[in-house]
């Protein structure tokens, strides 16, 4: 490939994607290395995993799905309510004030249950796990931020 053709996709490439690659490059990376997929699906599929493992596995799957749900009914507000939210102060905002707080806690709780599962109940241990899962989330909002938002016309 040449040189100019290089240039030519870096220009075709907008700042937004450029941003959204920072998290999607590494977090794909950490998941592919550490095998996070198969190692959290074995947990998810296995019948003999001990104690609450399933449990937690099945549980930090739900919260992620939850995250995932509430980052698109944001992303979608404009579209669902007809309004633009101003999302820099979001807690003046009716419909997001009530739904970042809930966003919030659902990231956080996730991301600790997977971290405590992989810790807990995988070969990957605590430190790996933790970082199995940040690469999850990372890998997980760099594509949900690559989605566009759209806009409200006005009449």
């Amino acid at each position: 490939m040449s040189i100019t053709r290089l240039q030519s996709i870096g220009k075709s490439i907008s700042n937004h994607t450029v941003r959204q690659l920072k998290f999607i490059i590494p977090g794909a990376a950490v998941t592919y290395v550490f095998d996070t997929h198969r190692v959290f699906l074995d947990l998810l599929t296995r019948t003999d995993v001990e104690g609450l493992g399933r449990v937690f596995a099945f549980a930090s799957t739900g919260l992620e799905g939850l995250v995932i749900i509430l980052f698109l009914y944001v992303l979608l507000v404009p579209w669902i309510h007809g309004i633009e939210p101003n999302y820099r102060s979001w807690r003046d905002s009716g419909v997001l004030s009530s739904v970042i707080p809930v966003l919030t806690v659902a990231i956080l709780l996730g991301w600790s249950l997977l971290c405590f599962t992989l810790g807990r109940w995988s070969s990957l241990g605590y430190l790996q796990g933790a970082v199995a899962a940040s690469g999850l989330y990372a890998l997980t909002f760099g594509l949900l931020g690559l989605l566009p938002a759209p806009k409200v016309h006005r009449s």
